[in-house]
């Protein structure tokens, strides 16, 4: 949680300062994974079907980065800017480390408390897949001088929140139907 939040403040300064998407909607996915962690472990010690309509919140939650990408991203074409790929490639490096050592510790309980460590660990796994795709944007907007490659990964990132959402709901619609105890998942 600490992580996503310090991260969040380096991200979103370089973000705003080159005028890149795909920082930008990472960044405000760091500060969402923040929220959501703490909300997490909050709720693990709640019922399974509190746990449950947190699971729901938390899902709606994960569809607020989307949002944010896609003005961003209508900001960016409006201004034609392209973004420092140096940058960008860099500080999507220092965002590949974080969420993958955060992923890393998740994998191990994602199929835990339910919905709930499911929300966590896919978070931080689509973060490190985004991360991956910003140092490809990176590496194509150096080479292209075009501000394509930042725009297609922030609607890459949009994409992966709304799957991500889609995953967290089921699961949590599932345990509170359920109940008495938290739906192993089977899907990651």
């Amino acid at each position: 949680m600490l992580a996503n939040l310090a991260y969040f403040g380096v991200e979103f300064a370089v973000a705003r300062r080159i005028g890149s998407v795909s920082l930008f909607a990472d960044s405000i996915d760091f500060l969402e994974d923040a929220a959501v962690n703490g909300l997490i472990l909050l709720g693990l010690a709640w019922s399974v079907r509190a746990r449950a309509q947190l699971g729901m919140v938390l899902a709606l939650i994960l569809l607020v980065p989307g949002v944010a990408t896609l003005w961003t991203a209508w900001q960016q074409i409006l201004s034609g800017a392209v973004p420092d790929a140096r940058l960008l490639t860099l500080t999507g490096a220092g965002a590949l480390a974080v969420n993958l050592w955060c992923a890393w510790i998740l994998a191990k309980v994602r199929n835990q408390h339910g919905s709930l460590g499911l929300a966590a660990f896919l978070s931080a796994r689509n973060d490190a897949i985004a991360n991956l795709a910003i140092l490809a944007a990176g590496a194509l907007t150096a080479l292209t001088l075009s501000r394509w490659p930042d725009l297609i990964v922030g609607f890459g990132i949009f994409s992966m929140n709304l799957d991500a959402a889609r995953k967290v709901f089921e699961a949590a619609r599932a345990e509170h139907r359920s109940g008495s105890r938290p739906v192993k998942s089977s899907r990651n």
